[in-house]
């Protein structure tokens, strides 16, 4: 048996799913009117200079992860998800992958 790879096919937009995840909340907020891209990039690049991530970003987890604590920033900000509230979810959520056999969705 043999596996034909076509070369040609795009690549992904987003490494994981969860990036694009994030991405499509923030461009959400954008067209809801809760932040303004000019903001948006000046809060951005001011987590990713207090990460030190000041080397060029291949859109991998360390860049979505930056992403990520801006936007849960804005989110406090707004009172919309305030950090306790953010830090339960995703102890619910962690909770809730641990005990779901493997291959099943997440369930909270």
């Amino acid at each position: 048996m043999s596996i034909c790879l076509d070369h040609n096919a795009p690549s992904p937009v987003f490494e994981n799913p969860w990036h694009a995840q994030v991405f499509a909340v923030t461009v959400a907020l954008n067209e809801a009117g809760r932040i303004s891209w000019t903001d948006w990039a000046a809060r951005f690049s001011e987590t990713l200079r207090r990460h030190g991530l000041n080397r060029e970003l291949d859109g991998g987890d360390d860049y979505f992860l930056a992403w990520l604590e801006t936007l849960e920033s804005v989110l406090a900000e707004q009172e919309t998800a305030l950090p306790e509230e953010v830090h339960e979810m995703r102890a619910a959520w962690e909770e809730a992958y641990l005990k779901t056999p493997h291959g099943m969705p997440v369930r909270l």
